[in-house]
């Protein structure tokens, strides 16, 4: 949650900030999950509030969750360069092609600055997108929804990969390290809880994810 964050250099965001409108009952949602985050229990914060519809809060939280990776790369992009990251990976065995299936249909190789941007343009265009994701009441989520949602957190995995694996010295220079971790946390556990993204996907990042799930039993 965006409260987590130090508003000195953190404020940089590497693309606009998306903003849930107030008044709605997404963004009642949304202060709902900053009271449960509040309390420190991560686990519990990321399940499904009683009564409430799973595609609704998926939406709220992918909307955060976008929002974060927004603001944590923002801290470090003079560090993730063409030159420093001439390919988009995570670690020497991971290597991530671009493509949206829709301007760019044949996945092209790229530097990691130009990747990120590519992906979180597309976030972006699909989180605005009213269609896919309705703001207003009443309105349905699409029957895609769910599996559009699994390919923006897919996808957003891999910009925390590409920090943790090439810019963690830089994090730890900013002093941004707990920010990070906290952060990476609170996705992984949403994700688990609701089973969003395949665990070959999660490979990169095994470790982490098994020391900070082992840490909160």
């Amino acid at each position: 949650m965006l409260f987590l964050f130090g508003l000195s250099r953190s404020s940089k965001t590497f693309k606009p900030k998306k903003n849930i409108p107030e008044g709605s009952h997404q963004y009642e949602l949304l202060k709902h999950a900053e009271a449960t985050l509040g309390s420190g229990n991560l686990r519990q914060a990321v399940m499904l509030p009683e009564g409430e519809d799973l595609n609704e809060w998926i939406a709220v939280n992918t909307v955060d969750f976008f929002n974060q990776i927004n603001m944590l790369y923002g801290t470090i992009t003079e560090f993730c360069t063409e030159a420093s990251c001439p390919v988009m990976s995570a670690g020497p065995r991971y290597e991530y092609h671009w493509a949206d299936g829709t301007n760019i249909k044949k996945p092209i190789k790229c530097s990691a600055p130009k990747y990120i941007d590519y992906l979180m343009t597309w976030v972006q265009d699909q989180l605005d997108d009213e269609t896919l994701f309705p703001s207003k009441i009443g309105v349905p989520f699409p029957r895609n929804f769910m599996s559009v949602a699994k390919t923006i957190l897919k996808r957003l995995f891999r910009v925390y990969a590409h920090i943790y694996h090439q810019h963690f010295d830089s994090v730890m220079q900013l002093q941004e390290e707990a920010h990070l971790n906290t952060s990476f946390k609170h996705f992984i556990f949403f994700v688990q809880e609701f089973n969003l993204i395949d665990r070959r996907e999660l490979a990169p990042l095994q470790e982490l994810i098994e020391k900070l799930g082992s840490k909160d039993r």
